[in-house]
Protein backbone atom coordinates (compact mmCIF):
# COMPACT_ATOMS: atom_id res chain seq x y z
CA UNK A 1 0.00 0.00 0.00
CA UNK A 2 1.09 3.57 -0.59
CA UNK A 3 1.47 5.73 2.52
CA UNK A 4 1.68 9.51 2.42
CA UNK A 5 3.65 10.79 5.41
CA UNK A 6 2.10 13.48 7.61
CA UNK A 7 5.14 15.50 8.63
CA UNK A 8 3.86 19.05 8.93
CA UNK A 9 0.74 21.10 9.53
CA UNK A 10 0.92 22.05 5.83
CA UNK A 11 0.61 18.32 5.04
CA UNK A 12 -2.50 18.21 7.24
CA UNK A 13 -4.01 21.15 5.35
CA UNK A 14 -3.30 19.34 2.06
CA UNK A 15 -4.94 16.19 3.45
CA UNK A 16 -8.11 18.16 4.23
CA UNK A 17 -8.05 19.70 0.75
CA UNK A 18 -7.61 16.25 -0.83
CA UNK A 19 -10.56 14.96 1.19
CA UNK A 20 -12.89 17.27 -0.72
CA UNK A 21 -12.53 14.87 -3.65
CA UNK A 22 -11.53 11.51 -2.20
CA UNK A 23 -11.46 10.13 1.35
CA UNK A 24 -8.29 10.60 3.36
CA UNK A 25 -7.45 7.96 5.96
CA UNK A 26 -5.02 8.78 8.77
CA UNK A 27 -3.23 6.02 10.68
CA UNK A 28 -1.79 7.43 13.92
CA UNK A 29 1.04 5.15 15.06
CA UNK A 30 3.33 5.10 18.07
CA UNK A 31 6.66 3.56 17.14
CA UNK A 32 7.22 2.74 20.83
CA UNK A 33 4.06 0.66 21.25
CA UNK A 34 3.90 -3.05 20.47
CA UNK A 35 0.11 -2.98 20.15
CA UNK A 36 0.33 -0.15 17.64
CA UNK A 37 2.87 -2.12 15.56
CA UNK A 38 0.66 -5.23 15.62
CA UNK A 39 -2.46 -3.27 14.62
CA UNK A 40 -0.57 -1.48 11.82
CA UNK A 41 0.64 -4.77 10.32
CA UNK A 42 -2.87 -6.26 10.43
CA UNK A 43 -4.30 -3.09 8.91
CA UNK A 44 -1.81 -3.10 6.03
CA UNK A 45 -2.44 -6.78 5.37
CA UNK A 46 -6.22 -6.28 5.42
CA UNK A 47 -6.32 -3.14 3.29
CA UNK A 48 -4.15 -4.45 0.48
CA UNK A 49 -3.71 -2.04 -2.42
CA UNK A 50 -5.84 0.99 -3.16
CA UNK A 51 -5.66 3.23 -6.18
CA UNK A 52 -4.58 6.65 -4.86
CA UNK A 53 -7.37 8.16 -6.98
CA UNK A 54 -9.94 6.32 -4.79
CA UNK A 55 -8.53 6.99 -1.32
CA UNK A 56 -5.36 8.35 0.17
CA UNK A 57 -3.72 6.79 3.21
CA UNK A 58 -1.66 8.99 5.53
CA UNK A 59 0.79 7.74 8.15
CA UNK A 60 1.43 9.82 11.27
CA UNK A 61 4.40 8.93 13.50
CA UNK A 62 3.19 10.18 16.87
CA UNK A 63 6.62 10.21 18.46
CA UNK A 64 8.02 12.57 15.83
CA UNK A 65 4.90 14.64 15.20
CA UNK A 66 2.77 14.96 18.32
CA UNK A 67 1.98 18.56 17.27
CA UNK A 68 0.14 17.26 14.20
CA UNK A 69 -1.82 14.79 16.34
CA UNK A 70 -2.80 17.63 18.68
CA UNK A 71 -4.01 19.66 15.70
CA UNK A 72 -6.03 16.68 14.40
CA UNK A 73 -7.66 16.39 17.82
CA UNK A 74 -8.62 20.09 17.79
CA UNK A 75 -9.59 20.34 14.16
CA UNK A 76 -11.80 17.24 14.01
CA UNK A 77 -12.99 17.12 17.66
CA UNK A 78 -11.58 13.63 18.13
CA UNK A 79 -9.98 12.40 21.33
CA UNK A 80 -6.37 11.34 20.78
CA UNK A 81 -5.73 7.60 20.91
CA UNK A 82 -2.95 5.38 19.65
CA UNK A 83 -3.11 3.51 17.46
CA UNK A 84 -5.99 5.27 15.76
CA UNK A 85 -7.54 5.40 12.29
CA UNK A 86 -9.52 8.44 11.19
CA UNK A 87 -11.33 8.77 7.85
CA UNK A 88 -11.87 12.31 6.58
CA UNK A 89 -14.16 13.12 3.66
CA UNK A 90 -15.10 16.62 2.53
CA UNK A 91 -13.22 18.02 5.51
CA UNK A 92 -15.26 16.08 8.08
CA UNK A 93 -14.62 12.97 10.14
CA UNK A 94 -16.79 10.13 8.86
CA UNK A 95 -15.17 7.23 10.75
CA UNK A 96 -12.69 6.63 13.53
CA UNK A 97 -11.49 3.64 15.51
CA UNK A 98 -8.67 2.82 17.88
CA UNK A 99 -6.66 -0.11 19.21
CA UNK A 100 -8.18 -3.50 18.36
CA UNK A 101 -11.26 -1.68 17.03
CA UNK A 102 -9.23 -0.88 13.91
CA UNK A 103 -10.44 -3.35 11.30
CA UNK A 104 -9.43 -2.96 7.65
CA UNK A 105 -12.75 -4.36 6.42
CA UNK A 106 -14.58 -1.45 8.08
CA UNK A 107 -12.53 1.00 6.03
CA UNK A 108 -12.97 -0.89 2.77
CA UNK A 109 -16.73 -1.23 3.33
CA UNK A 110 -17.04 2.46 4.16
CA UNK A 111 -15.08 3.41 1.03
CA UNK A 112 -17.54 1.44 -1.11
CA UNK A 113 -20.38 3.70 0.08
CA UNK A 114 -18.69 6.96 -0.89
Amino acid sequence: MVWYELESLVDLDELVETSSGIPSIIFKHSTRCGISKFVLKNFERGIGEFDPSEARFYFLDLIKHRDISNQIEKRFSIIHESPQVIMIHKGETIFDASHQGIQAHQITERLKTI
